[in-house]
């Protein structure tokens, strides 16, 4: 998983559990079970969420060495976070995390046809994830480039998270 997704998933879940800055509980951590390592516990003004941003990634834009050209933001979508970092063997590690009010149905097509068109094949899973309004996926050069999307719907709103490996582009 994109070291971008993971930072918003982190971040998520500590704010979902109240561990930030300037929270306060009226009872101590739970004791680590016996025979296992404790982990550690901030310290009062100690923040767990930090504003460095990885050189690859990008909130509000386009990460600068994002295949736009493969990967084309959909129309009126709004950029959330991007990423884009080399991982080895001339690939990039990519991640686009996009909301809009487009339905599912173009919002996917959107990225579809030029990926399509790029030489990848679609395949769809048996089921589409739990949770999940789409899912697909998208892979070209028997399977060393691979894209995963999947589509939110909530609240008449769309959120578009696409990641994997593609071939980086030719400088």
């Amino acid at each position: 998983m994109p070291r971008s997704t993971l930072l918003a998933l982190a971040a998520a879940t500590l704010l979902g559990l109240g561990l930030v800055t300037g929270c306060t509980t009226s009872t101590a951590p739970p004791a680590a079970p016996s025979g296992s390592t404790a982990t550690p516990t901030p310290t009062p003004g100690e923040s767990l969420l930090t504003d460095d941003i990885a050189d690859g990634t990008a909130v509000g834009t386009l990460a600068p060495s994002f295949p736009a050209d493969l990967v084309p933001v959909p129309p009126d979508a709004e950029v959330l976070v991007s990423s884009a970092e080399p991982a080895g063997d001339a690939t990039l590690r990519i991640s686009l995390n996009v909301r809009t009010g487009q339905d599912t149905a173009g919002l996917v097509e959107a990225v579809r046809a030029p990926l399509l068109a790029a030489g990848f094949t679609e395949s769809a899973p048996p089921a589409v994830e739990a949770g999940l309004a789409a899912q697909t996926t998208f892979s070209r050069s028997a399977g060393s480039e691979l894209l995963v999307v999947g589509v939110l719907d909530r609240d008449g709103m769309r959120t578009m998270t696409l990641g994997g490996t593609v071939a980086a582009p030719a400088p």
